[in-house]
C-alpha cells in the first residue's frame, strides 16, 4: 500500500453519524459523546477541529418521547429543534472537560449555494477556529425542507472541509472502511486500504441500508469522498467505535479506507460551481463541444448546444450533458434558458441576429466552467 500523504494536518474536519452519539430510544449518549471528545481533545494540539455531527432528530425524538421516526416535515423539525439543544448541551459538557469551547453552527443548502451567505459561512467558521473554539456543525433542521437540504452530513462535512480548506476529512462510522463486498453477507470481502478515485467499480461497492434513525450510507460517503478529492482533501472513513482512531489516523498508521485527492486542486470558486449550488437547467452538447471542453479546455459556445432544459436566468448554475445523457460539467451561464434555446446552434456571429442584442460569445466562460 502506498504511504498515506497527510502531511502535517492543521485543519481537520470530523464528522460522526447518529449511531455513534446516541443510543436507542435515549438520545444522546453521554458515554460516547464523552469518549468522542476526549478522542477530539488528545489530538488539538496544534490543529484547528470542526466537528460535523448528526443526532439531534434522533435526541428530540427521545426528549419527545416518540416511538417512530416523524413522517411530517413539521413534526421533523421540531423533534430537530428539541434535540438540537440537548445534543449542544452535550457537547458542552463533554468538552469543557478538557476546557475546549465550542460554537454552534447550523446550515442549509441555501447557505451554501448563495455566494455571499457561503463566503458569510466560511468567515464564520474561521473566526470561531481563530478563537481556538470548535465549531459543531449540523444541517439545520428545523427549517430545512426537501428544497433547500444539503441531505445528509456526509455530503455537508466534504462541503466544510471544502469551505475552510481542511488538510483532511474524517468520516467516523460504525463500519472501519470500505469493503470489496457487505462483509455481512461475504465472509470474504476485504477491507480496501486505499481508493486513488472514486470510479464506477467503486462506486458499486456502496451499500446503503437505511434503519430509519441515521441517514447516510457508503454511497453518500462515497459522494464525499468525490467532492474532498476535488477539494485537494484527503478523506478517510474509519470506525467511531475504536477508542483512540483519530490520534492513529493522524499517526499516520493504516486505519480505515484512505481516499486520496486529486493532484490538481479546484480553485476556491470553481468547487462551490461543481459541490456547493445545485443545478438550476441542463444543457446538453454535441461531440465537438464535449471535446473542446474536456480535451481543449475551451469555453462551451453556442454552436455546441443541442438541447437546454429547465428555466433557469442568467449568472445561474447548470449541469452539462453529453449526447449520451452523462453530466460531465457544471458552470455558470451567460444567457437566461429563453435566450438559449433561441441560440443554441448557432455561430457566435449569429448571436446578435438572433436576439437583437449580444452581451457574450460564450454560453459559459471557461473560468466559470468545471470538469467534473
Amino acid at each position: 500500500m502506498k504511504d498515506r500523504k497527510l502531511g502535517r494536518v492543521r485543519r481537520l474536519v470530523v464528522k460522526v453519524g447518529t449511531g455513534l452519539v446516541t443510543e436507542p430510544g435515549a438520545g444522546a449518549s453521554p458515554a460516547r459523546i464523552g469518549a468522542l471528545a476526549h478522542d477530539i481533545a488528545a489530538v488539538r494540539e496544534g490543529r484547528r477541529i470542526v466537528l460535523v455531527s448528526s443526532g439531534a432528530i434522533a435526541t428530540g425524538m427521545a426528549r419527545l418521547r416518540l416511538a417512530e421516526r416523524p413522517r411530517s416535515i413539521p413534526e421533523k423539525q421540531a423533534a430537530a429543534a428539541v434535540g438540537q439543544a440537548a445534543l449542544m448541551e452535550r457537547y458542552e459538557a463533554a468538552f469543557a472537560q478538557h476546557g475546549v469551547h465550542v460554537g454552534q453552527v447550523l446550515l442549509t443548502a441555501q447557505d451554501i449555494s448563495d455566494r455571499a451567505r457561503y463566503l458569510n459561512a466560511k468567515n464564520t467558521l474561521l473566526a470561531l477556529l481563530r478563537f481556538d473554539v470548535i465549531p459543531i456543525v449540523n444541517e439545520n433542521d428545523t427549517v430545512a425542507v426537501e428544497e433547500i437540504k444539503v441531505g445528509d452530513n456526509d455530503n455537508l462535512s466534504a462541503l466544510v472541509a471544502s469551505l475552510i480548506d481542511a488538510d483532511l476529512l474524517v468520516l467516523l462510522t460504525d463500519v472501519d472502511g470500505l469493503y470489496s463486498d457487505d462483509p455481512a453477507v461475504d465472509a470474504g470481502a476485504r477491507k480496501l486500504e486505499r481508493v486513488e478515485a472514486i470510479t464506477d467499480e467503486i462506486a458499486r461497492l456502496a451499500r446503503d441500508r437505511p434503519d430509519g434513525v441515521s441517514v447516510g450510507g457508503m454511497a453518500t460517503k462515497l459522494q464525499a469522498a468525490r467532492k474532498a478529492a476535488a477539494s485537494g482533501v484527503p478523506m478517510i472513513i474509519a470506525s467511531g467505535r475504536e477508542p483512540g482512531a483519530l490520534g492513529r489516523i493522524l499517526a499516520g498508521e493504516p486505519v480505515g479506507t484512505y481516499f486520496a485527492p486529486k493532484a490538481e486542486r479546484l480553485a476556491a470558486r470553481k468547487r462551490w460551481i461543481a459541490f456547493a449550488v445545485p443545478p438550476q437547467g441542463r444543457l446538453t452538447v454535441d461531440a465537438g463541444a464535449l471535446a473542446a471542453l474536456t480535451r481543449h479546455k475551451k469555453s462551451l459556445l453556442p454552436a455546441g448546444v443541442v438541447e437546454v432544459e429547465g428555466d433557469f436566468a442568467s449568472g445561474e448554475v447548470v449541469a452539462v450533458h453529453g449526447a449520451g445523457g452523462r453530466e460531465f460539467a457544471r458552470g455558470v451561464v451567460n444567457f437566461d434558458a429563453e435566450e438559449l434555446r433561441k441560440i443554441r446552434g448557432a455561430r457566435t456571429a449569429e448571436i446578435e441576429a438572433r436576439l437583437g442584442y449580444k452581451s457574450f460569445d460564450e454560453v459559459i466562460h471557461r473560468d466559470n466552467l468545471v470538469i467534473l
